[in-house]
């Protein structure tokens, strides 16, 4: 009986530990950004609605609607970033796509905080605000797809779940820092402000963000010349798959990545809009139940990756999405009890990030090993961005529309449950021992 093989993609032999470091850095950074930015957008999505999509005399929830139709529709081209990118990444080189996406990511997110308002140029401002989104879309679809492919590929042995899963945890401290500054923000400047000029200061702070991970990409090390591996793994020059087996790998891998994609939005990002919106909770509050929101997700990522590397991707992952589909309910309506004490509502909101980050600490390295390395930027990153069109980006417009509509303030426990019951029953398709394998 053979042993598995833990190989990474690249030979052993060329792999040094600096370059191991540097491509897990490099590959973190841009993530870091890509999430702050789509954080502190969910944040001020109120202030948002207020300065672009509602003109004078409009009904609030119509603008924050809009506003959430914007959001949704820059997911909607993540899927086009994805393919566009990731064939780059995989026909030219991991380090020239993830140059060109931090490059789009950082420029169109500091010209969001440049932009003329309603009241400055009409109709144009909400128009010139969805154009910049998506390019936002289109970046950050090539941006996970590079980033793990990278960040998986350079792991030592045994060791890819707790390296893939730091993609997952700059999710948690782009979504920490977007909630933290807006916090800040809040609490030091008045509401008129915040809504003059506050709410452009964070979308700002991507540009010289920007510029420290384009430093660090450019030092990645060039992708390696296609060589057999020893021990069975191979390199990018390996047989290129059937069309018909990527496309099944990827409808896949959205089916295993559903619950984590609403679940994570639904907690993370949207709720401090819900919070204010349907519960009447002042923004400055809102805003902290994210923040714990967010810690519970940090805390439980990286442990969740050690673990996966231990006893598999499938175990984890189901056990997060099965606890989502039984506790969001119970969690939620900890929430919204008026008479609740404020310890247990923030224990309610650590727990359902904790519960999302067994799900997002395993997933990337879940969905590396789904695909051979020759379509690996591309497959993965088509995965998970088709994932988040459905079930991230419209998820604030879907809460936001389906409560508006019905009155049921119960929709975001519906929402994420019903996602994880069926991500439930496509991980458990997973194989018990791909955290053993070689990458293909």
């Amino acid at each position: 009986m053979t042993t598995p093989v833990h190989g990474p993609v690249r030979a052993p032999a060329t792999v040094r530990p600096d370059d191991t470091r540097r491509a897990l850095v490099a590959g973190s950074v841009g993530n870091f950004i890509e999430w702050y930015e789509f954080g502190i957008y969910g944040y001020f999505a109120t202030v948002i609605a207020a300065q672009f999509f509602t003109p004078e005399g409009g009904s609030e929830v119509e603008g924050l609607v809009k506003a959430y139709a914007s959001f949704a529709l820059a997911f909607f081209f993540r899927p086009v970033g994805a393919a566009v990118f990731g064939r780059l990444g995989d026909r030219v080189g991991r380090r020239p796509a993830l140059v060109l996406v931090v490059c789009l990511m950082t420029g169109a997110t500091a010209m969001i905080g440049l932009l003329p308002t309603y009241a400055s140029i009409g109709a144009a401002a909400p128009w010139l605000l969805t154009l910049l989104r998506i390019l936002q879309g289109l970046s950050a679809g090539g941006e996970f797809g590079g980033a793990v492919s990278v960040m998986t590929e350079c792991a030592p042995p045994g060791r890819r779940g707790r390296y893939g899963a730091w993609q997952s945890f700059t999710v948690a401290l782009g979504l920490l820092a977007g909630a933290s500054v807006a916090v800040v923000l809040a609490s030091v400047l008045t509401a008129a402000q915040l809504h003059e000029w506050g709410w452009r200061v964070p979308f700002l702070l991507t540009l010289p963000l920007g510029l420290v991970a384009l430093r660090l990409r450019l030092r990645l090390p060039p992708d390696e010349p296609p060589a057999a591996a020893p021990g069975g793994a191979c390199t990018r020059g390996g047989p290129r798959p059937r069309p018909g087996e990527t496309v099944r790998a990827v409808v896949l891998g959205v089916g295993r990545m559903m619950g984590w994609s609403a679940a994570g939005y639904t907690f993370l990002v949207v709720m401090p809009s819900y919070l204010q919106s349907t519960l009447g909770t002042t923004f400055q509050r809102a805003l902290l139940g994210t923040v714990l929101a967010n810690l519970g997700f940090a805390a439980s990522i990286l442990p969740a990756g050690r673990l996966s590397d231990r006893i598999g991707r499938r175990t984890v992952m189901a056990a997060g999405a099965l606890l989502v589909a039984v506790l969001a309910l119970p969690l939620l309506h900890l929430v919204q009890d008026p008479g609740g004490p404020a310890y247990a509502k923030g224990a309610a909101l650590f727990a359902a990030g904790a519960c999302v980050g067994l799900m997002a600490g395993p997933g990337p390295a879940m969905l590396a090993e789904m695909f051979p390395a020759r379509v690996r930027c591309t497959g993965l990153g088509l995965a998970y961005a088709l994932s988040n069109v459905v079930f991230s980006g419209c998820a604030g417009l879907i809460i936001t529309e389906v409560v508006e509509r019905t009155g049921n303030l119960d929709v975001p426990g519906y929402y994420a449950a019903a996602t994880c019951a069926v991500s439930v029953s496509a991980l458990l398709t997973l194989r018990g021992d791909d955290h053993e394998r070689a990458l293909r």
